[in-house]
């Protein structure tokens, strides 16, 4: 079958097409041909060598997609040959409580993931899509879209009314927008650019600022909204959290995702505003395959359409990454077979 590989992990040069034996299901397995496939930042990452160690070269990236199951090992349960299926990339977390353990079976970086024409995946894992959601909706939903919906729904309980500061424009910011508005709530997001701005006022955005014209974007939130975010989904990291806290209402909630925006420049010179805002601060790591039946559900009976920049055929996967690379787009950049 046709695949891709990380190589040697150097950037963008490193994604290498390769010929490789056709896969087999094993026993509790799904052999699964892949559709559709929805490319993260962690994506780009990995074929740099910035996620963690280096992993072996010939290991198959891509976190999230949709495709059909073609058959079942032994003992597999739970999904049957034809049906249209999703996963969560930590395939061993199937519900309850986040553990450190999840790491270890973590699609595209410890087991080959989704960039091949076929994939074999914990059956146990899979989540059946429904017919109303097509390959389109359905792919990008498993990661960023999953990370989203832990943010705000799992950890942050979001309420009618809350206000939303979601950074940046990228898959997860443009998911938490889409899921925010789903719940009633109001939405801030931030961005360098007046175009992607003016995108996400059409999706719904309540308010909107850009980061490069006001550059503390803190004490705009916070007059934009008139008491400062009951809900922060924190892409950018070290760099931005600071900011964040200052953004941030009493009583408020930040999810800690990412880290787009690069490393610190120096401490929390706010840090005593978490205690004297009572904030609650929480790390995010995708979410379990429990989480993603409840989003499956609720983009089906919302009609949730993902915001799609670009997409290209399986055999331009090197430019569906520069694509992603180079920020130019809004949301997600999809390949598909």
């Amino acid at each position: 079958m046709k695949a891709y590989q990380i190589g040697t992990q150097e950037g963008l040069g490193s994604l290498t097409a390769v010929e490789r034996p056709e896969p087999v299901a094993g026993p509790g397995m799904a052999l699964v041909k892949v559709r559709a496939i929805g490319l993260n930042h962690r994506d780009l990452s990995i074929i740099s060598g910035r996620y963690g160690a280096r992993r072996p070269e010939q290991r198959i990236p891509v976190s999230e997609g949709v495709g059909e199951v073609l058959a079942l090992g032994d003992g597999a349960t739970g999904v049957a040959v034809g049906d249209r299926v999703t996963s969560g990339h930590f395939v061993t977390w199937l519900g309850g409580s986040f553990s450190p353990s999840a790491f270890a079976t973590d699609l595209g970086v410890t087991h080959d993931g989704w960039l091949a024409e076929k994939i074999v995946i914990p059956a146990a894992a899979l989540v059946k899509l429904p017919d109303s959601l097509s390959d389109a909706q359905a792919a990008p939903l498993a990661a960023a879209g999953l990370t989203a919906w832990h943010a705000l729904v799992e950890f942050g309980r979001i309420r009618a009314g809350d206000w939303v500061l979601a950074l940046g424009t990228g898959g997860v910011s443009i998911f938490a927008l889409q899921i925010a508005k789903m719940h009633g709530a109001r939405v801030v997001i931030t961005s360098s650019s007046d175009e992607k701005l003016a995108q996400a006022k059409a999706l719904g955005a309540d308010a909107t600022v850009n980061y490069l014209a006001q550059p503390n974007w803190e004490a705009a939130v916070v007059a934009a909204t008139g008491q400062g975010a009951d809900l922060v989904v924190e892409t950018g990291g070290q760099a931005t959290l600071s900011q964040s806290i200052a953004a941030a209402s009493a009583n408020g909630r930040i999810a800690i995702i990412g880290a787009l925006a690069g490393a610190a420049s120096t401490g929390l010179p706010n840090f005593g505003t978490i205690i004297g805002k009572n904030l609650t601060l929480h790390g995010i790591a995708a979410g379990s395959r429990a989480m993603l039946v409840d989003f499956v559900a609720a983009a089906a009976s919302n009609k949730l359409v993902p915001v799609v920049s670009a997409t290209y055929p399986f055999d331009q996967a090197p430019q569906a990454y520069a694509h992603l690379q180079s920020g130019s787009g809004m949301g997600k950049v999809m390949i598909t077979l």
